[in-house]
C-alpha cells in the first residue's frame, strides 16, 4: 500500500465552513460554504478505497462514491461530474439534503474506525455546482432520439429524474405541475437555508438544455384530462408525491395558532419567493413555538420558526434523541440556533384561551420493548404537564396524495392509498395500466428524496425497455405481413 492509502491518518474529517449561527439565523441563505478545490481534493484523498465500498451499498441510487473521490482528487471535475450523474441525476441537491450520516456516511469503513468518515456529501456538492458553474452539461451527442415521448406528472425529484433519464434514452419527455416552479418539496418543502432555490433553477436549465419541456401552473385533472395524456404519449409517469398530513387528532387542533408543518413551510417560502412580510398567522415574532416531531420536517419547522423571530422553540418527541428519525446533522444545527427539545412526551391535546392556542398538554412516556422490533413508547400515569404555546405546528408526517383520476384509469392503489407499482408480472415501477408508471412518496409514503431520485431514475429505464419491447414487435407484426 501506497503513503497515500494512509492520508485520513494525516488528513482529519473537515466539512465546509458553517455561516456563524449569529448570522445564519437572520437570514435564509445556506448556512454550509464550500470547498476549496484543494479542500475538495484533500477530502477525497482520505477515501481508503476499501475494495468492498460499503458507503456505495448504504446509497440509495449506489453512486460509484469511490471512484468519482479519485476524480475529484485528480482533478478530473468534468469525469467527476460526468461519473457522478451515471447513478443519480440530481448529485448537487442530494449533496446537500440527503442524510449522508445515516447512509453513505454512516457506512463509511473510516466511521467504523473513529477516523471520521470521508465527507462524502460535500464533495458531491461542491463537485456538481463547480463543474456546472465551468460548463458541464450532460453528453447527449450519441443519444438516437426515438421520436417516442412520455408525459410525466410532477416536477418534483421522481418526475425530474425520469425526464432527465428519458433525455438519455432519446425519448421526449414533456412535464407537468400545478405549481409555478419546479422542484415539488425540494422548492416548496424544503427551507432555502438547506437547498437554494437558486440550485434548483439552475437544475432546470440543465434539463431544459436536455430537451426537457416543462408547463408548469397546469394541473392534470382540471387543466388537462388525463385521458389526453394517454391519447397523445406512449406513456406516463405519475409522480405527484405525498401532500397530506397526518392528523394527531388531538383536541383543540382546530384552536387558532395550531398549523400543519407543510402549509407553513410552503407558505413561507412563498412569501420569499415574492419578498413579502410574512401573513399575519405565520409572524412569529416574539411568540413562543412549540414544534410536534421528531423528523426532518420537524426540523425545518424548527429553523424556519427561529428566522421568524419566535422567543422561543420547543421540539417535542414522544421517544428519546437516539429513536429520532431526523438527521443528526439536521437536530445539531436547530439545537445550535436555540431550539430546545422535549424527549419522551407524548402530546396528548391542545390547551386554548378564547379560540386561541396557550399550551400543549404533553404526558412523560417509557419506551417498552416488547420485542416487536423499535421499542414503543408508553404514558406514564399522572405525568401530564402543560407547555406553554402560542404557536403550535404538528409535524406528524404526510401521507400520499394519489391523484382521484387514478381508480378512473385502472391505477391499483393500497389500503393507505398509495399507488401500487413494480410486482409479479409487471416491469419495476408499472402500475396496474401498463401504460402508466409511477414512483416517489406516492408510491413510497412519505420518504427521502434520493430514494424518489431513484424512482423516477428506475421508471424511466422500464419505460425505456417496454417502448423499445413495443416497437421490435411492431417490426416483427410488420415483416410478417409483409410475407403474407
Amino acid at each position: 500500500m501506497s503513503a497515500k492509502d494512509f492520508r485520513f491518518l494525516d488528513v482529519p474529517r473537515q466539512t465546509p465552513r458553517t455561516v456563524p449561527v449569529a448570522v445564519r439565523v437572520l437570514g435564509y441563505g445556506e448556512i454550509s460554504g464550500d470547498f476549496a478545490p484543494t479542500e475538495a481534493a484533500s477530502q477525497s484523498e482520505r477515501c481508503i478505497d476499501c475494495g468492498n465500498p460499503y458507503c456505495e451499498h448504504a446509497c440509495p441510487v449506489h453512486n460509484y462514491i469511490p471512484n468519482w473521490l479519485k476524480l475529484v482528487q485528480d482533478g478530473r471535475l468534468f469525469e467527476a461530474a460526468t461519473l457522478m450523474h451515471e447513478t443519480n441525476p440530481l448529485p448537487e441537491i442530494c449533496g446537500r439534503v440527503c442524510p449522508q450520516d445515516r447512509l453513505c456516511e454512516g457506512a463509511c469503513t473510516l466511521e467504523q474506525g473513529d477516523f471520521g468518515a470521508v465527507t462524502i456529501g460535500s464533495v458531491e456538492r461542491w463537485a456538481t455546482d463547480e463543474a456546472i458553474r465551468q460548463g458541464w452539461r450532460p453528453d447527449l451527442s450519441r443519444v438516437r432520439e426515438t421520436g417516442a415521448r412520455v408525459a410525466v406528472v410532477g416536477a418534483g425529484p421522481a418526475g425530474i429524474a425520469c425526464a432527465d433519464r428519458l433525455r438519455l434514452a432519446g425519448i421526449g419527455a414533456d412535464v407537468f405541475d400545478r405549481q409555478h416552479e419546479i422542484g415539488g418539496l425540494l422548492t416548496f418543502g424544503i427551507p432555502p437555508f438547506k437547498l437554494d432555490k437558486s440550485v434548483v433553477r439552475t437544475r432546470r436549465m440543465v434539463l431544459e438544455g436536455m430537451g426537457v419541456r416543462f408547463h408548469l401552473g397546469v394541473e392534470i385533472g382540471r387543466d388537462i384530462e388525463f385521458d389526453e395524456l394517454l391519447a397523445d404519449y406512449d406513456a406516463v409517469f405519475v409522480g405527484t408525491g405525498a401532500y397530506t398530513f397526518v392528523d394527531g387528532q388531538l383536541d383543540g387542533r382546530d384552536l387558532r395558532g395550531v398549523h400543519d408543518a407543510l402549509p407553513f413551510l410552503i407558505a413561507n417560502t412563498e412569501r420569499l419567493l415574492h419578498d413579502e412580510m410574512p401573513a399575519p398567522e405565520y409572524d412569529l415574532a416574539g411568540k413562543h413555538v412549540v414544534v410536534l416531531g421528531g423528523g426532518d420536517t420537524g426540523m425545518d419547522c424548527n429553523r424556519t420558526a427561529i428566522r421568524l423571530g419566535a422567543a422561543s422553540v420547543t421540539c417535542v418527541y414522544r421517544r428519546d434523541e437516539p429513536s429520532m428519525p431526523g438527521s443528526r446533522r439536521e437536530v445539531g444545527y436547530s439545537r445550535e440556533e436555540g431550539v430546545r427539545f422535549l424527549f419522551q412526551r407524548q402530546p396528548i391535546a391542545l390547551v386554548g384561551e378564547e379560540g386561541k392556542v396557550s399550551a400543549v398538554r404533553v404526558v412523560e412516556t417509557q419506551l417498552v420493548d416488547d420485542g416487536d422490533g423499535r421499542p414503543r413508547p408508553r404514558n406514564v400515569e399522572g405525568s401530564e404537564t402543560d407547555l406553554r404555546a402560542d404557536v403550535v405546528i404538528q409535524a406528524f408526517g404526510f401521507q400520499p396524495s394519489p391523484p382521484d383520476w387514478c381508480d378512473a384509469f385502472g391505477i391499483e392503489r393500497d389500503r393507505s392509498g398509495r399507488i401500487v407499482a413494480g410486482g409479479e408480472g409487471r416491469l419495476p415501477l408499472q402500475t396496474s395500466n401498463p401504460r402508466v408508471f409511477a414512483g416517489g412518496d406516492n408510491v413510497r409514503g412519505a420518504d427521502l428524496v434520493v430514494r424518489a431520485v431513484y424512482d423516477g431514475r428506475e421508471a424511466a429505464a422500464s419505460i425505456a425497455r417496454m417502448l423499445a419491447a413495443k416497437k421490435t414487435d411492431a417490426k416483427v407484426q410488420g415483416l410478417a405481413e409483409s410475407l403474407r
